[in-house]
């Protein structure tokens, strides 16, 4: 007997669908699938919302000074002209930055192996490219999720049978966050 379900797919395939289905769930904090799935789904999310947890305020701040370039009000660098070139003119901006301990590090990368990278795309432009944002769903993970679940132990998901599919009559479930 295997350890997981194999769900009728090949390898890469399973991985490639759990890896998408967990980002999802984490991403809009419920989906709509099968039983069988949800519950491979469910073992995923649980682990990687459990090392959130587990790590959620291992890091230190550490406050930073950094030179950043002048920018006009269009969003365009100020230059000035020495010797007869143009040089950017630049500010020092001094900022606190989160700091990950080596755990809390290994956490980061063992969450980044599981979960696909996530853009943003706006309502208004759907069909074009611009102001689209890539989202962290580590730094989610860390910041907003895991301190909802840090008095639980386990039980961090929830499934609620809604019947048989029409097509195939597999039975379909909505798998939330709780």
């Amino acid at each position: 007997m295997s350890a997981y379900r194999k769900l009728g797919r090949t390898s890469g395939q399973r991985k490639a669908l759990l890896r998408n289905q967990v980002t999802a769930l984490l991403y809009h904090g419920k989906i709509k699938t099968t039983e069988t799935k949800a519950k491979e789904i469910r073992k995923i999310a649980e682990k990687l919302i459990t090392l959130a947890v587990k790590e959620k305020d291992n890091f230190t701040e550490v406050t930073v000074t950094q030179k950043v370039p002048k920018k006009t009000a269009d969003g365009k660098r100020v230059k000035e002209v020495v010797d007869g070139k143009k040089v950017t003119q630049y500010e020092e901006v001094t900022k606190t930055v989160k700091k990950d301990n080596p755990t809390r590090m290994n956490a980061r990368r063992k969450m980044l192996q599981v979960l696909y990278p996530v853009t943003e795309v706006p309502a208004e432009n759907a069909k074009r490219r611009t102001n689209t944002k890539q989202v962290n769903l580590v730094d989610k993970l860390f910041d907003d999720i895991a301190p909802k679940y840090v008095d639980r132990k386990g039980g961090y998901t929830r499934a609620i049978k809604l019947g048989a599919r029409k097509g195939d009559a597999a039975e379909v479930v909505i798998l939330e966050l709780v």
